[in-house]
């Protein structure tokens, strides 16, 4: 699963990476979580925007959102079929940029779970897989994930999708309406992390310091 991640990179770097404006309004972050806002990246009759999204989506159909999941995580293998999901991924996918992504692995019984924050080399920016959601104005947003490679599942049995950098437009494109999901298995780095990030009103380098 993905349930924190971080997008510490400046708006320049961002900027020249997606090929997007960026809003004076953004800040770096490090520790990322459910129902806060984030940055996405969908696709405007062709061309790229940056937008604010809520992590944890709800359906345009949904009522009342009291009284329903807003999940922030939608499996791929079943994305296509499960009505909560199977809108948005034929006609709203988004990009949604990150440099890293937080993991928690089982010490035993008894024993508090390991953080780690999992990273590209030289903490390069990458995009997870999302799609999102109008709701009653508020756009909310889910992130893909699949079954653990041979290196994530030490850690955990899932894992976030990553889109490639050659694969942006086309994940965009919603023309499309049934794409190919990225399966890529990238170099990743796993760094062990203090119980920082275990608090989500901590957003601060704090949150990478090692353990």
């Amino acid at each position: 699963m993905c349930g924190r991640y971080t997008l510490t990179a400046t708006r320049e770097i961002i900027t020249e990476n997606f090929f997007v404006n960026i809003t004076p309004l953004y800040q770096a972050r490090y520790n990322i979580a459910p129902s806060q806002p984030l940055l996405a990246i969908v696709s405007n009759e062709g061309n790229r925007e940056a937008q604010f999204f809520r992590w944890g989506l709800i359906p345009s159909w949904v009522k009342d959102e009291k009284f329903t999941n807003k999940p922030i995580n939608a499996r791929s293998e079943t994305v296509r079929e499960k009505p909560f999901f199977r809108s948005a991924f034929k006609y709203r996918r988004c990009l949604i940029p990150a440099d890293g992504f937080y993991e928690w692995q089982s010490q035993g019984k008894g024993k508090r779970k390991q953080p780690y924050c999992i990273h590209l080399p030289n903490r390069d920016l990458f995009a997870f897989a999302g799609l999102w959601e109008d709701w009653q104005g508020i756009r909310t947003c889910a992130i893909l994930t699949r079954e653990a490679d041979a290196q994530m599942k030490p850690i955990h049995h899932r894992m976030p999708i990553m889109v490639p950098r050659a694969q942006y437009d086309y994940w965009l494109d919603t023309s499309n309406h049934n794409p190919t999901i990225p399966h890529d298995s990238p170099g990743l780095q796993f760094d062990k992390v203090g119980i920082a990030v275990n608090d989500p009103s901590i957003d601060s380098p704090k949150c990478l310091v090692a353990s």
